[in-house]
């Protein structure tokens, strides 16, 4: 971008040409495009060599690179073209909110609610409330990619600073802090299950003791540690780089008023917070009470909490918990009249989907190629073996573990695929050098979550890309990578030591999780 600030020491020259180096390459759309062939010439490449591995949880089973360019190749290509593109996680989840979340921006309760907070809350807290509320967003899994980052540009466009700060610090807080949080997940009990499986290797009496919570302590006391970091970066490095707005690619439809809620906006928000309130309510009962419908069968009170179909339906919730006090604000303030202003207002927001869509097809078949070739598997594979051929111990190993993972993570987007390959590897090595299964499900996370936001693999980058371009139309991947750098090498590194720190002190990690074994 041709207004980021240029000075600065040697970290700022090194993203400049991070910056620069990345924009050299073509279009996100196009960039995708040629990397799903890529892909597929790499496939038969590496096919014809012979690559394979043995499969880390069953030394029987041989994973082979696939060749798509084969007959069984260019026929999964022609047959699932289609299926790879609305099979695209983010393309469901970002339309599905934001058709609850367009009611909400397009009746004026987003503007009207971000006002109010913008003129009653202590300018300097913003960035650091934020990055907190990108953090916690992990509890409603993928939803906060889409909510939290548009929501952060418009939040610092209203107070004159640079939009796509703000979205770096909510989506640094969604994604490189995924695996922090105040409250339990399904994240938590997918990664869990995972550990335990691959513990039963060496003493299957250990894993009767293993919980789903295993690493709540760490989880819950890095929130904090991780806010301070993101608010540090954001507003030391980030900011100051990216200089003043140039706002001449801004819409004025799209800038914010910073005006006195007026009396009718005044009420229209204390009407939307009652049916905020009520909308709440009604669907805790859902998951609430043993008679709920969406409630899990086993395990204790926060199992069938966490385990249950209401987890895996957060995003029609989250549409439909903005969707109403959108409606209801547009009702009272008279921006909605009936049931075709909704019609169109729904439109209205669709309309604004196209590069996000057009991004979705070529992303699409990058990511199912790049999976279906299991050419990421085999990498992963070969990034293990050369960590256990290294022979370390003690911390060594676990920040080559840490540092190994974090190199997987750029091309193995999936956080329970990486760990489903791995954990077989890791958790009975480092059991039997002393350290827990818990444990290693800490390191991994971290590493995993810190560099998500430097990878075009990660499914919601190119949706970032997309939200980037309302503010900046040249925005390329280069710009968004070096954006975004700071917080991963931040978060990555700070989030290590405090692992150690903790491993030092000889803290557990969750209820009934130690840092050693046995």
């Amino acid at each position: 971008m041709e207004n980021i600030n240029k000075k600065g020491g040697v970290f700022q020259k090194f993203l400049d040409f991070v910056e620069k180096s990345g924009n050299k390459l073509p279009h996100p759309v196009t960039l995708f495009f040629l990397l799903a062939v890529l892909t597929l010439v790499a496939s038969a490449i590496l096919s014809a060599i012979g690559i394979s591995v043995a499969h880390p949880g069953d030394k029987n089973e041989i994973i082979e690179v696939n060749n798509l360019l084969s007959k069984d190749g260019i026929t999964y290509i022609f047959e699932n073209m289609v299926d790879n593109f609305i099979n695209f996680a983010p393309l469901g989840v970002v339309l599905t909110t934001m058709l609850g979340i367009g009611i909400a921006e397009r009746s004026g309760l987003i503007s009207a609610a971000l006002r109010g907070f913008i003129l009653a809350i202590p300018k300097s807290l913003i960035t650091a409330g934020l990055v907190f509320a990108g953090i916690m967003s992990s509890l409603a899994s993928d939803a906060g990619y889409v909510v939290l980052p548009p929501l952060g540009a418009v939040i610092f466009l209203a107070l004159g600073r640079h939009p796509i700060a703000g979205l770096a610090a909510a989506f640094a807080g969604v994604s490189a802090g995924f695996s922090a949080n105040l409250l339990l997940s399904g994240t938590d009990a997918m990664l869990a299950e995972l550990s335990m499986d691959a513990a039963k290797m060496i003493d299957p009496a250990y894993v009767e003791t293993m919980n789903v919570a295993m690493n709540y302590y760490f989880i819950a006391a890095s929130v904090f540690v991780l806010t301070l970091v993101g608010w540090f970066v954001s507003d030391k490095i980030v900011e100051p780089r990216l200089g003043t707005y140039d706002s001449k690619y801004l819409n004025t439809d799209d800038s914010e008023d910073m005006h006195a809620l007026n009396d009718l906006e005044k009420k229209g928000l204390l009407y939307a917070f009652i049916s905020i309130i009520v909308s709440v309510l009604l669907v805790s009962l859902l998951v609430a009470f043993p008679f709920s419908p969406m409630r899990g069968d086993e395990g204790s009170y926060m199992d069938q909490i966490i385990q249950s179909p209401f987890m895996s339906s957060l995003v029609p919730i989250i549409a439909i918990l903005f969707f109403i006090p959108g409606l209801v604000y547009g009702l009272v303030t008279k921006t909605i009249k009936g049931e075709k202003d909704v019609a169109h207002q729904l439109t209205d927001t669709m309309n604004t989907m196209g590069t996000i869509i057009v991004l979705a097809f070529t992303a699409g078949q990058f990511v199912a190629y790049f999976a279906e070739s299991n050419i990421g598997m085999v990498i992963g594979v070969y990034g293990a073996e050369l960590l256990e051929s290294l022979n370390l111990k003690g911390i060594p190993l676990i920040i080559g573990f840490i540092l190994v993972t974090a190199f997987i993570n750029l091309f193995i987007g999936s956080a329970s695929a990486k760990w489903a390959m791995m954990a077989p590897i890791f958790v009975p090595i480092l059991m039997q050098l002393g350290y827990s299964p818990e444990l290693t499900t800490m390191a991994y996370r971290i590493a995993d979550s810190s560099t998500n936001i430097i990878t075009p693999l990660m499914t919601y980058f190119a949706v970032i890309i997309a939200f980037a371009n309302k503010y900046v139309k040249d925005i390329g991947v280069g710009t968004l990578i070096s954006i975004m750098l700071p917080y991963s090498i931040f978060f990555l590194i700070t989030w290590s030591i405090f692992l150690i720190v903790w491993m030092l002190l000889g803290l557990p990690l969750g209820p009934n999780a130690p840092i050693v074994y046995p």
